[in-house]
């Protein structure tokens, strides 16, 4: 195995540290990783119409779902090798990715022939106004044609992540990203190709991304070797992978349903809000980049931990996570709650688009403070195991609080965005509450049971 600084054995020495050198190239790559994304709306919102607007907003929703699917079920990978190298067992890394390739392939192959086909289908669950309904199921039928791309593209950072180097992702990340705004700038502010335009640029800077992630494996001396006999249907390390990585893919693909359910909710009030919220959607990718990065390094630090027996750092680190997270939390809030306005100018020139945005970006502003707490206990319970408990409480805050309460405040007259917006920090309440409970079941019984002491918390 390589020595270097990019790959970190989190089992031994400091806590903070490693975690903040761990999280802020995370941090950085899903930056970079939003800007897919906002710089198609940004540049869209300034060279293209409201219905492009509103067709990239509401398509790159549906991909969005989509990729966070793949990228959690991905998250199978990163547990499944970061306890590998904990138990002192990374030369078994070349068949658990071997398996990886595989079982991502299948999964690939049958995206793409759902989502192509099924474009407008998608478009018409999504309630996409008539003006854009064209140019949504477009966005969707070009972005679905890519899937295999950006399963490959989220399962290489995976990889990396897994043996602890959050800092070749980002390198990769961030070439994809200076490929798209060029692909941008030329499709769609330069040919005026909109929405389609949006979409290729996309594809295109992501196939960028995976050819250049696989040419620095080759250069890398990993903690593996990975060998083509390695690529094969492997039943036991399939089986692993799925049991880790489909809750937490179970869970994100239906909460992202259940967002993609208010989208339909707002899109059937009309154009203006359709708009308003796709543009807060993304500021929003923004706002909850800091927790989503925690949770994304705790994942990792706490699977090697845990894969150790080391479940007392494990509990340091979710401390020491959900601090410094909340901290940056309360900056988010007021920026969100008090500067809505200025955010979303920064996607839409139209006034009344940015006044609907900024409407519905208060609600997120008090999710600010909520969202650092239970993304920094789902990071620890993934990286533990524990994803189907990351599942249900995931799927219960969705449909039982989110969705529900989002129809009922529809349903009010005057309809206000923010009131709607107000059904995500209510459903964050109800997943710290749930997380907070949990752990009190882990430290008596799963923690003292794994590595024969309690008292850990």
């Amino acid at each position: 195995m390589e020595n270097d600084r990019r790959t970190q054995n989190f089992t031994e020495g400091r806590i903070l540290a490693p975690l903040v050198r761990f999280a802020l190239p995370v941090l950085a790559a899903l930056f970079l990783q939003a800007m897919y994304g906002a710089v198609d709306l940004l540049v869209v919102g300034q060279f293209g119409t409201a219905a492009d607007v509103s067709a990239v907003s509401t398509g790159s929703q549906i991909m969005m779902m989509l990729t966070n699917l793949v990228s959690s079920f991905a998250m199978g990978a990163t547990i499944l090798l970061g306890q590998q190298i904990g138990e002192g067992n990374a030369e078994k890394g070349g068949e658990t990715i071997g398996a990886c390739v595989t079982l991502f392939a299948c999964i690939g192959l049958a995206l793409t022939a759902l989502i192509v086909p099924g474009a407008n289908a998608l478009s018409r669950v999504m309630h996409a106004p008539e003006e854009a309904f064209a140019l949504t199921s477009t966005y969707v039928r070009v972005c679905g044609a890519g899937t295999l791309v950006i399963i490959a593209y989220n399962l290489i950072g995976s990889v990396f992540r897994g043996i602890g180097d959050s800092r070749t992702p980002l390198v990769t990340v961030a070439i994809a990203c200076a490929f798209n705004i060029a692909g941008d700038l030329l499709l769609v502010a330069v040919l005026h190709m909109g929405a389609l335009g949006a979409a290729l640029a996309t594809v295109a800077a992501q196939g960028v991304s995976v050819a250049v992630s696989l040419a620095l494996m080759r250069r890398r001396q990993l903690p593996f070797t990975l060998r083509r006999e390695d690529v094969r249907f492997n039943g036991p390390l399939m089986g692993r992978i799925t049991r880790l990585g489909l809750p937490i893919a179970v869970q994100d693909l239906l909460v992202g349903l259940s967002f993609l359910i208010i989208q339909a909710i707002v899109n059937a009030l009309g154009l203006i809000p359709s708009a308003g919220v796709g543009v807060a959607e993304k500021v929003c990718a923004f706002i909850m980049l800091v927790p989503s990065a925690f949770m994304q390094a705790m994942s990792a630090f706490v699977a090697q931990n845990a894969g150790a027996g080391r479940y007392d750092r494990a509990v340091k680190a979710l401390r020491c996570g959900i601090g410094l997270s909340l901290a940056i939390g309360v900056g988010m809030a007021y920026l969100a709650f008090f500067r809505g306005e200025l955010l979303a100018g920064l996607f839409s020139k139209d006034g009344e688009v940015i006044l609907a945005a900024a409407d519905y970006l208060k609600a997120y502003g008090i999710d600010c403070m909520l969202t650092p707490i239970f993304f920094c206990f789902i990071g620890f319970y993934n990286g533990i195991g524990m994803t189907r408990f990351v599942m249900l409480q995931g799927i219960v805050s969705a449909f039982c609080v989110r969705v529900p309460v989002s129809w009922l405040m529809s349903r009010q007259r005057p309809a206000s965005l923010f009131r709607i917006g107000l059904a995500t920090p209510c459903s964050s309440m109800l997943q710290i509450v749930l997380c907070l409970a949990f752990m009190a079941y882990v430290k008596r019984r799963v923690m003292p049971e794994r590595q024969g002491m309690s008292g850990v918390i």
